[in-house]
């Protein structure tokens, strides 16, 4: 029974069954009662009937709009105080806001925010630009982590035209709030560059409660007090700036509204003053004390500005006003040594855990792949707030349950949030770094689980995150998934903790183990296909207008061609096989919490089953694995033909159109790539079946998906290769290269490799060519561009997308490693 069936029949029940009532006995009811067969009576008893009836539809109703904002009725595995200072001081201060280029807050739903900001003054554009959020639209040469280990420390690098800046962060532990901090920024001139004046600038501000008090020295803001109630007392201080030149200091005491507003807050406070004796060179200061009237509680954000000519260095020291017993201020000498500490720890880590040395990397080499797993790491972000979503039942959005969520994102610049199938791929690599990060990660996605079983698949939690996401992807519909990715990394953690004596460990797969059920459950309920055993995305457009072939965003490969005409016959082998896997992990977790586990082991030997799996998915003719449904490929966008009674010179622009230039007939779809490879990806392919031979023979076919930067997602000799979608909606999934699918491919290589079958020889050629091929090419274009990309052109290994794009393309490092 569904859950909505359970809850209707609670609210309804069917009261023919009560054995209590007999039709019979109104036949010897007393005169009295008799009188209710009088038609007066009858007509009021109808008229009741209807109301009651009327209400306990609309109780119903109510009720299902209530059930896609309704948590799942088991214990959460995060308390409410699990990330509080008290409970996890390690993990409670953090680079936890990657959305920016630099910037420091603690894991609580109202903490206060640090951050980091910069212009060059004297530049070319005018007013100067100022630097805070990461932006793509910046053009900087270069930015990222070089280290982090994803608790202590943090050391990046901002590359301008003309200088570099460095920030660097340390932690120390101590009192009950989190312990202290300190960043430091300094900026270096590069090369031969001319004199260049810049304004540093950091700030703290409030969100929603607490209070700020500034102390000035001789009009120069050095130090601001507060206290919040995730800090207590605490207090913020700014070092005169260390360098061989003179510095202009300025500061803002104001009041903000919203985060997502700072940065306009402090461009709308810029003055024009006086640089130098003569008064020939303006630069832009902040305007001293600007606080609206209408502010409660008084001034919730201050600046501090310090304007120097390159180099300059300056420290902002955090302390915790309950770290009581401190040995000393963690700046100057104190800091680099423990900066330098960290640093060390870090390097060797990552020697023990990759070992890339004796897989033949230089140290250039290892250095990137160092700051590829940093950016990583030191991408984590802490957000609180509420997701927008929808069913069929709402009328308009609504907002999901106020929730936390700690975890990576994509890309600091473009996708500054939490994406589901991302994060999968992500916790690949950040298990194998920090296994107990990676559980925490997977335990706040897990808590976002709903009574249906279903997680948004995009966390917009906040106003920062929302200020990113144009308006038309902000709601999620609860019938939209995407792939169940958080089973890869529990892969290699279920087998870890299998064996494990560690209480944690037990109580962790406890804890998700009724979570994941649900989810699964919710998956084989509205994901599956009109027959049995097949599978089916929805989301996809079902009238289309003008989409060349409309997209699967919930499938995670967005426009990868699929059936052309969406019906709820079509089969989908992707998803089938993500189906298929996150069974079989569940089957595992089942029998190490001493739960039944058949049922799941049931589930995953038919749909691992090879033969049901070819006779679903498998196509003869072109002997390869495919998406079915109803289909043609003879479909075109043309423009449409002017309004008759327009005039030609007052035609309104007109959007392409798509045009079918033949009937749709069921059939596999002709689009070999990613979704064609998956029973071999994950590994659901007979070791001595023909169909591997050919998977592996198609592998290597330049014409299909094999280049000299890794493999491609749509072949070159499919309809749809490199074709837009709309008019103005170029090829996604049509022809780059994916970090993530190759990863994946590599993954099944070595598997085929290492398992005794006839082409074992086959699957590790290939592997030892595409693995040295994506990671050439990788490394080649960080060291041209300086960063490392959403994707991979497939004609010159360029990269595209947006960048820098260390979520999954940072898989990079585990390539390099070996580890799948």
């Amino acid at each position: 029974m569904s859950k909505h069936s359970e809850m209707r029949r609670r609210n309804n029940p069917d009261r023919t069954h009560d054995p209590k009532i007999k039709i019979n006995d109104l036949k010897h009811k007393s005169k009295s009662k008799q009188s209710f067969t009088k038609p007066s009576n009858v007509a009021t008893i109808f008229l009741m009937v209807i109301v009651i009836s009327g209400i306990g539809y609309w109780r119903y109703q109510t009720m299902l709009k209530e059930v896609v904002k309704m948590p799942l009725e088991v214990r959460k595995i995060n308390n409410d105080n699990s990330t509080s200072a008290a409970v996890n001081p390690e993990r409670f201060w953090g680079s936890y806001r990657p959305n920016l280029y630099f910037g420091m807050k603690t894991r609580s739903p109202q903490s206060p925010l640090f951050g980091f900001m910069w212009l060059t003054q004297f530049a070319r554009e005018m007013p100067p630009p100022v630097r805070h959020w990461c932006d793509q639209g910046d053009s900087l040469q270069k930015y990222g982590w070089l280290k982090h280990d994803g608790v202590n420390f943090g050391i990046q690098e901002l590359e301008e035209r003309t200088y570099k800046i460095r920030t660097e962060f340390v932690k120390r532990l101590g009192g009950q709030h989190g312990g202290d901090w300190t960043a430091r920024i300094s900026v270096t001139p590069k090369g031969s560059a001319k004199e260049t004046v810049v304004s540093l600038m950091f700030y703290v501000a409030l969100d929603g409660q607490g209070t700020l008090q500034q102390d000035l020295v001789k009009k120069r803001l050095s130090a601001v007090t507060g206290s919040s109630e995730e800090l207590g007392d605490f207090s913020l201080s700014f070092s005169k700036q260390k360098g061989p030149n003179s510095a202009k200091y300025n500061h803002l005491i104001s009041y903000v509204s919203r985060l997502d507003k700072i940065t306009d807050l402090v461009k709308n406070a810029f003055q024009v003053k006086a640089w130098d004796k003569e008064h020939t060179l303006p630069f832009f200061a902040l305007g001293g004390r600007l606080v609206p009237r209408e502010s409660p509680g008084g001034p919730n954000m201050m600046v501090y500005q310090v304007t120097v000519q390159v180099p300059s260095e300056i420290e902002i020291v955090f302390e915790s006003g309950s770290f009581v017993n401190r040995p000393n201020t963690l700046s100057g000498d104190i800091f680099q040594q423990e900066l330098t500490k960290y640093s060390t720890a870090f390097d060797k880590r990552f020697t023990k855990t990759f070992d890339l040395e004796e897989k033949g990397y230089n140290s250039a080499d290892i250095d990137f792949a160092k700051a590829a797993m940093s950016n990583m790491v030191g991408g984590i972000g802490y957000f609180y707030g509420s997701s927008v979503v929808q069913s069929r039942y709402n009328d308009k959005p609504i907002e999901y349950w106020p929730a936390a969520l700690y975890t990576a994102v994509p890309s600091r610049s473009f996708f500054p949030r939490g994406f589901l199938w991302d994060e999968g791929f992500h916790n690949l690599l950040i298990s194998r770094w920090d296994s107990t990060i990676s559980k925490d990660i997977l335990s706040h996605w897990f808590d976002l689980i709903n009574i249906e079983g279903w997680i948004p698949r995009e966390q917009i939690l906040g106003d920062e995150a929302r200020a990113r996401v144009p308006v038309e992807f902000v709601v999620q519909h609860n019938e939209n998934a995407n792939p169940p990715t958080l089973f890869l990394p529990l892969q290699r953690l279920v087998s870890e903790m299998k064996g494990s004596t560690d209480p944690k460990d037990k109580h962790f797969l406890e804890s998700i183990f009724p979570r994941l059920k649900t989810w699964f459950d919710w998956y084989n309920s509205t994901q599956r296909g009109s027959q049995p055993l097949t599978y089916r995305w929805r989301g996809r457009d079902f009238n289309p207008k003008h989409e060349l072939n409309p997209k699967t965003l919930t499938s995670g490969l967005d426009d990868f061609p699929r059936a052309s005409h969406p019906t709820v016959d079509e089969r989908h082998v992707d998803l089938r096989c993500w189906i298929a896997l996150a069974s079989g992990i569940l089957a595992d977790i089942a029998d190490a919490v001493g739960k039944d586990s058949s049922e799941y082991k049931a589930t995953y030997a038919v749909l691992s089953d090879s033969k049901l799996l070819q006779t679903l998915h498998w196509w003869p003719q072109k002997q390869r694995f495919a998406d079915y449904g109803l289909h043609t490929d003879k479909i075109s966008l043309v423009k449409p033909k002017p309004p008759a009674n327009v005039h030609p010179n007052n035609v309104p622009p007109m959007q392409k159109e798509r045009m079918v230039k033949a009937e749709p007939t069921y059939q596999f779809v002709n689009a070999f790539g990613y979704v064609s490879l998956f029973p071999f990806l994950l590994k659901f392919v007979d070791p001595n079946s023909v169909q591997l031979f050919k998977i592996l023979g198609d592998l290597k076919n330049p014409d299909l998906l094999w280049t000299n930067f890794g493999l491609r997602s749509l072949a070159r000799t499919a309809p749809l290769y490199n074709k837009h979608n709309t008019e103005h909606d170029p090829p996604y999934w049509r022809g780059a290269i994916w970090i993530n699918m190759n990863y994946l491919t590599l993954g099944a290589l070595n598997h085929y490799s290492k398992t005794e079958g006839q082409y074992q020889k086959l699957a590790k050629g290939i592997y030892t060519e595409l693995r040295n091929n994506i990671v050439s090419n990788i490394i080649k274009e960080y060291r041209r561009t300086g960063y490392i990309w959403e994707q991979y052109d497939d004609k010159s290994g360029n990269g595209k997308g947006s960048h820098p794009f260390t979520g999954w393309s940072a898989l990079v490092v585990l390539i390099m490693a070996e580890e799948y």
